[in-house]
């Protein structure tokens, strides 16, 4: 008999201590979770508060105010009958911990504090959370009154625990964890965990969708389990990009793939599956099933409701597929490219102002916001309001439509050729045919008397004049009035 279990993950683009957005975004998640018939949404890394809070962790008012999301979100009948997965950090016995609030109709199951914290390249988590140390140990945290006159509940079980259902148990990784050479997962599953979840705030770098979804993947080759991955997307408030790419996995193989680089700000993935193939799966391991006979139990949340339904034996489940990477070249243009739309939406102005130098780097760059331009017509097309909102609004018009990149391009990015009496017709021709073949409105100046202003300051100052080393003069020198050029 089979026992289809339908699962959500979602890719949000959370902005930091947007707690009004980020719960409007939860919201419609969660929406359209159910609407598909999902019975367990997760959500991504911090969601509440947003990812990049940076100090603004150390601040109260950053826990309080998720505490009022979270009230929000309990109370509210469209979280009924559906177990939330959300992210938001927790003071408990005065330790900041990076938690997952787990909760069914108004009643908090379990606090899940992250175990290994990111700490390298990009991230600083350390700094402000502490790791939880304390394997399979579940303590009481006393909630706050606010979440207390919600759910009735005085205590929560808070700690390494799992989710035990009535068909069958869920475990719950953080991002990190999924690095790390001794995963949670591994212990898991060997202890009966059959869904396995990881909440992620994971940035874009080059190939790393490649790296990520291997890991996934082969989390549940060896062991067996359904392993479900939600992630942050968009531009948070700071340099780094999330990239998305949400998905599902079963027995080793993907069953559900998310976009990587998407300007749509709530993206839900869906999949049903059936627990049996699980069991199936891991029934023919005879090596895991040793090492499951001698594991370290751990403790279990028993949870009164089913992730499967008595008339979902004959629901169609999801087939294993081949994930579709991009190549470099597309991560290299859509990946900045979205970075720049979040960034020129939320910083609430009106375009881009480019020196357009006809070398490659500033050449580049205006290849980028083309890309952009691109994509917010492609998203238009798709029929995404909020973007279409993003952009009557940057360009300061109520009616207007974006469907050509290049006219669109127009609108939120000026060129600038800068001439000086060291630049050459050759590069003034490349920056004014890129600016044409792109749309950018492009313009023409001559800075000669800027620079002079300056190095004459110069002069007086310091009693001398800079020459070019073709001229005589040194290499600092040299530089120093590129530099000039540049900088005018």
């Amino acid at each position: 008999m089979g026992r289809a279990v339908t699962v959500a993950a979602c890719a949000l683009n959370q902005w930091a201590l947007d707690f009004e957005g980020n719960l409007e975004r939860i919201f419609r998640s969660i929406d359209i979770a159910k609407s598909k018939g999902a019975r367990y949404r997760l959500g991504p890394e911090l969601e509440i508060c947003g990812y990049g809070c940076s100090d603004h962790f150390y601040e109260s008012d950053t826990l309080l105010h998720s505490f009022e999301v979270l009230g929000k979100l309990l109370e509210s009948p469209a979280t009924q009958d559906i177990i939330c997965d959300v992210g938001m950090p927790v003071l408990h016995r005065n330790v900041r911990y990076n938690c997952r609030v787990i909760f069914l109709n108004k009643k908090i199951l379990l606090i899940r504090p992250k175990i290994s914290l990111a700490n390298a390249g990009n991230y600083r988590e350390l700094r402000w959370f502490t790791p939880w140390s304390k394997a399979r140990h579940v303590e009481e945290y006393f909630l706050p009154r606010i979440i207390q006159e919600v759910t009735g509940q005085e205590t929560v079980p808070f700690g390494d625990a799992v989710l035990a259902t009535k068909d069958t148990c869920l475990g719950a990784e953080i991002c990190e964890e999924l690095w790390t050479p001794n995963s949670p997962h591994i212990e898991m599953g060997l202890d009966g965990v059959e869904i396995f979840t990881n909440s992620s705030g994971s940035h874009h770098v080059l190939r790393k969708a490649h790296t990520r979804v291997d890991l996934v993947n082969s989390a549940t080759a060896k062991n067996g389990g359904i392993y479900i991955l939600a992630n942050q997307k968009g531009c948070d408030g700071d340099r780094l990009y999330y990239d998305g790419c949400a998905m599902i996995s079963m027995n080793g193989e993907t069953v559900a793939q998310g976009s990587q680089f998407s300007l749509d700000d709530v993206e839900v993935l869906v999949a049903t599956l059936d627990l049996e193939d699980v069991q199936s799966y891991r029934a023919e391991i005879s090596s895991r099933n040793l090492a499951a006979s001698k594991v370290n139990p751990y403790p279990r949340v028993k949870v009164n409701f089913a992730l499967s339904c008595p008339d979902d034996v004959a629901a169609p489940t999801c087939m294993p597929i081949k994930w579709r990477h991009h190549s470099p070249e597309e991560e290299i243009s859509l990946g900045p490219a979205c970075w720049l739309w979040d960034y020129l939406r939320r910083s609430k102005q009106a375009g881009f102002l480019l020196p357009l130098s006809g070398g490659i780097d500033s050449s580049a760059t205006a290849c980028i916001v083309y890309s952009m331009c691109h994509q917010v017509c492609l998203a238009v097309k798709n029929g995404n309001a909020d973007v279409l909102a993003d952009a009557r609004r940057i360009v300061n018009d109520g009616t207007y439509i974006p469907e050509d990149p290049r006219e669109f391009c127009k609108r939120v990015l000026t060129t600038c050729y800068m001439a000086s009496e060291n630049s050459s017709q050759d590069t003034s021709n490349r920056a004014k045919l890129l600016a044409e073949q792109i749309g950018s409105y492009h313009i023409s100046l001559n800075i000669d008397a800027a620079v002079k202003v300056l190095v004459g300051i110069f002069s007086l100052v310091t009693g001398r004049t800079p020459q070019f080393s073709v001229y005589g003069g040194s290499r600092r020198e040299s530089l120093a009035l590129q530099n000039v050029q540049v900088c005018v």
